[in-house]
């Protein structure tokens, strides 16, 4: 099934040297763009992390310190890439969870200005959770009916990922081909404020904390109250991203 889009949806993956947001980096970043017309483009790109990669994580992708030790810095490449994905739409495979924060983690690294906000972001893991519960090669199995070659390849991951999509709408009558509603409806758990989803928004549509001993309470309220929380917060060990909904909410509260 050919995508409904009104904006280019660009479909990505990274490959990295862990699995934590806050210290680990891009060392792959693959995408497919597809434009409204149904225009199709691909591009690859290797990161130097600028620290080593650990052996478990070249065991998983196959990217050595060598590989990419003579490839630009992400902060080299941030402003291009911000340009190509400027106007777009996200799409990816567990990208929710992982990608997309630890994508937006690099661009404030980087001091790029890329606001993640304006996105809609299609996380096809999580319709395939709610519709099957499998992996992503498990998923291009069952609904392209093929085996997927070179997994935790960028590229070959990212293509897959368009094509499990595609698919998953031909085979879904009730899944609407949408790009606003598959992110709004069909690609979140819950209705995160940040990326990590430290703060979400409850049925009021009020900041909550989504966990410690704050879990429920809104965000404002506890910051008035408790002053120094904020400064744990922005001390402690959370995603760049994370601190800066914090501190939005505190300056909302400073001058309302």
């Amino acid at each position: 099934m050919k995508l409904n889009l009104k904006n280019p949806l660009v479909f990505f993956d990274l490959e990295t040297t862990g699995i934590n947001i806050i210290h680990d980096r891009i060392v792959e970043i693959s995408f497919l763009k597809v434009y409204p017309n149904g225009k199709e483009e691909v591009k690859s790109r290797r990161i130097n992390p600028e620290k080593p990669i650990p052996p478990q994580a070249t065991a998983i992708h196959g990217i050595t310190d060598d590989d990419v030790k003579d490839c630009p810095t992400f902060k080299q490449v941030a402003r291009s890439l911000a340009d190509q994905l400027e106007g777009c739409d996200l799409a990816g495979f567990n990208s929710s969870r992982f990608d997309v924060p630890l994508l937006a983690e690099e661009f404030l690294r980087a001091g790029v200005d890329f606001d993640m906000s304006k996105r809609k972001f299609i996380d096809v893991q999580i319709i395939f959770h709610k519709k099957e519960q499998r992996t992503l090669e498990a998923a291009y199995a069952f609904y392209c009916n093929k085996k997927l070659d070179n997994a935790h390849s960028a590229e070959a991951d990212t293509i897959a990922t368009y094509e499990v999509l595609k698919s998953q709408l031909d085979r879904y009558p009730d899944l609407e081909n949408d790009i606003e509603k598959l992110s709004k409806e069909y690609s979140s758990f819950n209705s995160n404020v940040d990326f990590a989803g430290r703060f979400i928004y409850d049925e009021k549509g009020v900041e909550v904390f989504n966990f410690g001993k704050h879990k429920g309470k809104p965000v404002a309220e506890v910051l008035k109250n408790e002053p120094s929380y904020y400064a744990w917060m922005m001390d402690g060990d959370f995603p760049l991203n994370t601190k800066q909904a914090l501190t939005k909410i505190r300056l909302r509260g400073m001058n309302g």
